[in-house]
């Protein structure tokens, strides 16, 4: 189980549930599938997949978590047409128009009474908690996603002090200054993309990929005002990613000295190799995180 984006958030208090504590809670919400007339539901379900029963992996106090969530297929475009028909076939039985309200009433009849037939999908997004380092971790690009599953566990818990990350220094202007000098730290290597944004309200933005970041054709667009808002990097040769101005991180690839690893403990059981990775995964991240938070003047606790 190899994360391949970050959404990071920090736990302002102590995280001091057991892993068989933790797994006793979430199991008040463990996963079910939607009901006839839900549009959506969201709960627990095992980390290791359908074969295991338990709804928390944890490994050298690393705990791994999984929120699955379904949702029936209804297109808006299929529900406005059969409401316009509907309407129209109303209207011209009883010789009028109808209100706002009543073609309101139409619709929400029409969407109950399709509900049941809808298809539905579901998908999962994974987390773990990192209790020593005092992280959560969730391997998410959107915000709604993360926030989501973080809100599921909140109920499960009553409360978590969980707050995104926060540096003293902002992302945009270490990251503009990295490529402006053309000095950066001596364990992070500058890869071949980035985005820049005018900071202006509406301002214009440039994107480049498979780009030398340092020629003067990028200059110029720093030169001018642009901002980094988005950068690829390596970090000590090990992980390579995109980061953001929010230090959200996408695209996560573990390289090849973390891959030695991996094919040097590689087993066949499955159980096994999702332990081993997550492992080898969560210690290498652990490592990582506190040196991310360097990289942008420390963390901002104000």
């Amino acid at each position: 189980m190899w994360f391949k984006n970050l959404s990071v958030f920090r736990l302002t208090e102590a995280f001091t549930l057991s892993p068989e504590e933790l797994e006793q809670k979430l199991e008040a919400l463990a996963f079910r599938p939607c009901g006839p007339h839900e549009v959506a539901a969201m709960g627990w379900t095992a980390p290791l997949g359908k074969s295991a029963q338990q709804l928390l992996h944890s490994t050298n106090g690393f705990m791994m978590l999984c929120a699955k969530k379904e949702e029936r297929v209804l297109p808006s475009s299929v529900i406005n047409e059969m409401t316009a028909e509907k309407i129209a076939e109303t209207e011209e039985k009883d010789g009028r128009k109808l209100s706002k309200k009543e073609r309101t009433e139409i619709k929400d009849e029409l969407i109950f009474e399709l509900l049941p037939k809808a298809f539905t999908f579901s998908n999962n997004t994974y987390a773990y908690i990192d209790p020593k380092g005092g992280w959560l971790v969730v391997d998410s690009a959107s915000a709604k996603k993360a926030e989501d599953l973080l809100s599921l566990l909140r109920k499960c818990l009553g409360s978590l002090p969980a707050v995104p990350l926060n540096t003293i220094n902002k992302p945009t202007t270490v990251m503009t200054e990295w490529l402006t000098t053309e000095q950066f730290p001596d364990d992070i290597n500058i890869e071949d993309e980035c985005e820049l944004r005018s900071p202006e309200e509406e301002g214009g933005s440039i994107r480049c990929k498979r780009h030398n970041l340092f020629v003067p054709e990028i200059k110029n667009h720093l030169d001018t005002g642009k901002e980094v808002i988005k950068l690829a990097i390596s970090w000590d040769e090990r992980i390579s990613f995109v980061i953001d101005d929010i230090l959200s991180i996408k695209r996560l690839r573990f390289l090849d000295l973390i891959q030695d690893q991996v094919a040097d403990s590689n087993s066949d059981d499955a159980a096994a190799k999702f332990d081993t990775d997550f492992s080898i995964m969560s210690a290498e991240l652990a490592n990582f995180l506190p040196r991310l938070l360097e990289l942008f003047g420390g963390e901002n606790k104000a």
